[in-house]
This record gives structure tokens, sequence and C-alpha cells, in this order.
């Protein structure tokens, strides 16, 4: 089992990274009251407002803020930016060994996939998959569901995901409990074949994606598929695919017709129509606990993801 960060409390810092792109610093000035609202202090990283072209800074910047974030004692907690591209060309040189030694909570989506991953497996910690300050918190659509889940860092409770959140629908139909892992398809995609791939084996893999069109979904299942990360998973979570609908109908396979080729006939449990990723409300999880995925009832139920 992976180490539970300690829970955030009032009056606590977080520390504020951008590992990946340059973040709207616009929206992230409006982001700010919210983390306030919560009883936060905020310690900017200092490669925030950097550019490097679609990077936030040099790679070296943006993995000493990283580094710095998780050594820092006074930081209690840490919430990314905003996501796009360039956290995986740091990934392998982050020091999993000094945030093994000091586990805290970290926040993020996206292209933060690929360092929840990393971190999982190297750092054996629990990380959150959740909106991020400058690409979600402070836009004017972020929604009321999506601040609430901001909650799970101040006390361990379960979560409970029903049809009363959003309209599910199974694909595989059973019941299955396993360690919730993954998040955006591109990234898991990126990882096969590198130290950082997923190991789905028992687990419950978490899935979401943005701007992809049917033929690019299907694609990175396929390339999944082939990398047998199919085979052994206890069941599937389908989350948000926003934008997906192909721009030509006509010439396409449908979004659901890709899902029903690859899990129809999985015989473990998948669901589709999850709130969780680029969408508003997004549903803030957990990544490395427990979680169990009923197909018939159409629950998932997720462990607490702080001590």
């Amino acid at each position: 089992m992976r180490t539970l960060p300690k829970r955030l409390k009032k009056g606590d810092t977080v520390g504020v990274i951008a590992p990946s792109s340059p973040p709207d610093l616009e929206n992230l000035k409006k982001a700010l009251p919210f983390l306030e609202e919560l009883g936060l202090k905020v310690k900017m990283g200092n490669s925030v407002e950097a550019k490097n072209g679609y990077l936030a800074g040099t790679d070296e910047e943006r993995l000493a803020d990283l580094h710095a974030m998780f050594e820092d004692p006074e930081v209690a907690g840490i919430i990314c930016a905003g996501g796009g591209y360039g956290a995986a060309r740091i990934t392998d040189r982050v020091d999993f060994g000094m945030i093994k030694e000091n586990p805290k909570v970290f926040w993020g989506y996206s292209d933060i996939t690929f360092l929840h991953t990393a971190i999982g497996h190297y750092a054996e910690l629990v990380t959150f998959h959740g909106p991020m300050l400058a690409s979600d918190v402070g836009k004017e659509e972020f929604h009321e569901r999506s601040a609430r889940m901001f909650g799970q860092l101040f006390a361990p409770f379960e979560l409970h995901y029903d049809e009363g959140i959003s309209t599910l629908i199974p694909v595989s139909r059973g019941v299955a409990q396993g360690e919730l892992v993954g998040g955006n398809l591109s990234l898991l995609r990126s990882g096969i074949g590198t130290k950082f791939e997923i190991d789905t084996k028992d687990k419950i893999l978490l899935i979401e994606a943005v701007n992809r069109e049917p033929d690019d979904v299907d694609e990175m299942l396929n390339q999944l598929r082939l990398a047998r990360k199919f085979e052994e998973v206890a069941g599937v979570v389908i989350g948000d695919f926003k934008n997906s609908d192909p721009k030509r109908p006509d010439e396409s396979l449908s979004l659901d017709h890709v899902f029903d080729h690859y899990f129809k006939d999985l015989g473990v449990p998948v669901v589709k129509g999850f709130k969780i990723g680029h969408c508003e409300p997004h549903f803030s999880v957990p990544l490395g606990v427990m979680a169990k995925l009923d197909a018939t009832e159409m629950t998932l139920t997720i462990l607490p993801g702080v001590e």
C-alpha cells in the first residue's frame, strides 16, 4: 500500500508549481482567493511565471521547483497551476527517494498524470487527480462541486460516486476492487515502454482525455491493449472525454463504438460517464488507494487519500 500524505489544516502553506506549460497568470491570480478561503497560505514556485516556449521555464527550473516544494518543511502540500506539456521531460531526474522521505499532498491532472504514475510507483505516495489553479479554479465556470472536492485534503473520508452526480453507463458488467490508478489517456500511452509505464495488474484504471477524436482514442487504447495493460486489469473507470466528437461523423466510428470494441468483452466492470477530467464539475480522486467499482449498482467508492 502507498503512503497516505498528512491531511491539510487551516493555516498550512501550499506550494504552487508549474511542471508543464506556462499557466494563464490572470486565471492563476483569480484562483488564489479560493485557497485563502480554504484557510491556506500560498508559496509560489520560482518558475510559475517563467516562459520557455511551450514550457514554464527550463527543465532545470521546473524540476528545482518540484524538489524545493517537497523538501521545504513549511510546505504541507503542492498544487499544480496547470498542465499542457512538459512534466515527462523532467520525470527521469526526479528524486523519488527524497519525495518518499517527505510525503505530502500532490494535486493536479492532465499532463501531471505522468508525475502521478511515477511518484506512485517510485515514491509509493498517494497523489490526487483534481482541478488545477489556472486551468480550472480561476475560471468563471469553476463548479461548486469541484470546489467541495478539495475538502478531502482536510479530513479522511470515503468518496462515493453514483448516478446522482452524472448518468453512468455500463460497458461491461461486474464488481471489482483494486487500487485506483491512471489519469489522462495520452500520458498513460506515452509512458508505455519506459520505466514509468502504468501498472494495471489488479488495479482499477481511470482514463480521461480532451480534444481527442475517436480515431486518436482508438490508437491510444490499442497501444495499451498491445502492451497487455487490459489483460489483468480489475476494472476501468471511463472519465470525461471532452471535445472528442468526430469532426466528420460520417467518416468516423463513434467514441462509444471504440469503448465497446476494447471493453465490452473484457470480463471486468467497465463504466463510462464519470465527471472526472477536463470537465465541470470535476470529481477529484486520490490515486493509489483502494476503490470498488460496481457496474451493476453504478457506483464507485474510494477510500480516503489522507491520514
